[in-house]
């Protein structure tokens, strides 16, 4: 399949911000910045995204594919669907601990969100994007071993994500507060509470 040049022009694009936003910060980095780091002149990258604002959104759904990516192995490895939930929630917790760049830019703007209420508009889309295909995965594998949840089903990613970006924040700042073993076993508690057999 061929790809315009604007589409790739935009890809690199989105993978230089998600850089620099990891590296500096959203408060810290500038268009001119991400152009740098992409090897264009701000004019190029002003012809896709006018503002860093119009950025963040797609760098969010970038962020959100790439969990989606790296969980979607693990959400259906396996023949046992409590090993595959197992493996994926450890999934979803690497992926925020080793801070890849798209965790580090998550992180970084739920923080700045506080103060900056453009950035809660892109991160509610984010979010709704993340919660939609965490409650595909778990409804999928629940099903398979006749388990519902006893709180309303569209709740269950949020609660989860919530957890996860929650001990993220902790971990960050206190690195040996939080082990995967604890996050994971943790969860699957939580879990087998709020769980019960299909009627």
């Amino acid at each position: 399949m061929r790809y315009k040049k604007s589409d790739i022009s935009v890809d690199h694009i989105v993978q230089a911000a998600t850089r620099v936003l990891a590296r500096q910060g959203y408060a810290h980095t500038s268009l001119m910045d991400i152009a740098k780091e992409a090897g264009m002149s701000k004019g190029a990258v002003h012809y896709h995204f006018p503002t860093k604002e119009a950025l963040i959104g797609v760098v969010l759904k970038n962020a959100c594919d790439e969990v989606a990516n790296r969980t979607k192995q693990a959400w259906t490895a396996g023949e046992n669907p409590l090993d595959s939930m197992r493996s994926a929630l450890r999934e979803l917790w690497r992926f925020r601990v080793e801070l890849s760049d798209e965790a580090s830019v998550v992180a970084d703007l739920m923080a700045q969100s506080l103060h900056d209420q453009k950035l809660r508009e892109p991160l509610a889309t984010y979010y709704r994007y993340a919660t939609d295909q965490v409650n595909e995965r778990i409804k999928e594998n629940l099903e398979k071993i006749g388990l519902e949840p006893t709180l309303p089903p569209e709740i269950l990613p949020r609660i989860l994500n919530a957890l996860l970006d929650g001990l993220l924040m902790q971990h960050i700042v206190d690195p040996t507060a939080v082990q995967e073993d604890q996050v994971v076993g943790a969860l699957e508690r939580l879990a087998s509470s709020i769980l019960r057999p299909k009627v």
